[in-house]
């Protein structure tokens, strides 16, 4: 069997092993008990760190600069009703040149394929220089309080310093590798609390119905231009997620409206401006209102460098595509690591079927993501 046959089994069952288990966030589930022995067989220093709820694992092999790290996330999303999937979400399953399982795309066969690219890159340099990390958190998914986050502290106070960074988060559009991610827009969460007087709706004017008199200001909010973004960024985006108003009661007028929101924010602007941005917006339609901010990320840019270009290359060579930078989707654990000075990305398989039901990754894509990882180790560590 050909080498480049034996490797691109070992990331498909590394794959199915990993999305066997149920690791819905925080939990690990026995992933990170299935990574660590692998990497330990191959140089790797590996230490676990967990925090409050969540497990963490730092690996390394090498003590020289430039550290590269690869990073990335076991926990996933909840899978909803098991009936609405074609194949149990924890069985992995193959069919029709897909790997279907919760995790297949965000973000298991990413942890997979990188894996399987160091491996196999320090099978043939066992001396180059540099260091490889990985950061694996089941945190990823939830709060995000006790993963990346508390992994980075630990690794500032004892002087650890990242250098490069791959985050294998869905980032690919239509093609594997057609753009990585340079960074991501900020997210900001509001939970609105609009008061009103409750009352018998058969009497009005001894009431003050707080859904009737906030329509115009919601509606002004959904509407309202933040700003235009700029060159890396898309404009920030406004988007109601939930409104509750009422005690259940048909012919009750409700005391107080509830409302959450979410922005998806550029470096166009700022959280604190956004806030008072909202706030400005309700008090010229003379509302009672209250308002709980809480950030869900800062946005973050990173410089296009060594890593980048070197990236650039893989894909070209591995996929014949022309890789363009993009900053769109969610947020990733990458908006920690960016600040610490490294440089980052992201590149992982097509995010389409990211958090659905059926959720796949096409095997061809899998074997070739693993690919280009280590060919990006080879140019940065040539």
């Amino acid at each position: 069997m050909h080498t480049e046959t034996i490797a691109n089994l070992a990331v498909l069952e590394l794959a199915q092993q990993l999305i066997a288990c149920p690791s819905i966030t925080p939990q690990d589930a026995g992933c990170q008990a299935i990574i660590a022995p692998r990497l330990l067989h191959a140089g790797f220093q590996c230490e676990s760190m967990r925090f409050g709820d969540v497990d963490n694992l730092w690996a390394r092999y090498g003590k020289q600069s430039p550290l590269f790290v690869f990073a990335g996330h076991t926990d996933v999303v909840p899978t909803g009703s098991e009936l609405a999937w074609t194949s149990p979400p924890f069985q992995p399953t193959v069919r029709d040149g897909y790997l279907y399982g919760r995790g297949a795309t965000d973000m298991k066969s990413g942890l997979a394929a990188m894996i399987v690219a160091a491996e196999n890159f320090i099978a043939q340099h066992k001396s180059f220089p540099g260091s490889i990390g990985f950061l694996i958190t089941s945190d990823e998914e939830g709060p995000a309080l006790h993963g990346t986050k508390q992994v980075l502290e630990t690794l500032l106070q004892r002087q650890e310093y990242i250098n490069y960074c791959i985050v294998g988060e869905a980032s690919s559009e239509i093609q594997l590798g057609d753009q990585v991610r340079i960074g991501r827009r900020g997210s900001l969460h509001g939970k609105l609390i609009i008061r009103g007087k409750q009352g018998h709706v058969a009497y009005p004017h001894l009431a003050l119905n707080p859904v009737h008199h906030s329509l115009a200001a919601l509606h002004q909010l959904t509407q309202e231009t933040w700003d235009q973004g700029n060159q890396a960024f898309p404009a920030t985006t406004f988007q109601i997620t939930h409104i509750h108003a009422g005690t259940g009661a048909l012919n009750v007028i409700p005391g107080a409206l509830e409302v959450c929101f979410n922005f998806r924010f550029s470096t166009a602007v700022t959280a604190k401006q956004l806030q008072e941005r909202v706030a400005a917006i309700l008090r010229q339609s003379n509302i009672d209102f209250e308002i709980q901010w809480e950030i869900g990320g800062h946005p973050f840019l990173s410089r296009q460098g060594k890593l980048f270009h070197a990236t650039q290359r893989a894909i070209q060579e591995i996929t014949g595509l022309h890789t363009k930078p993009s900053t769109g989707g969610g947020t990733s654990d990458g908006r920690f690591i960016a600040p610490t000075g490294a440089e980052v990305l992201e590149l992982g398989p097509c995010h389409s079927s990211a958090h659905q039901v059926d959720e796949g990754v096409r095997i061809k894509d899998l074997e070739m993501l693993s690919a280009c990882y280590q060919r990006i180790l080879e140019l940065l560590f040539k």
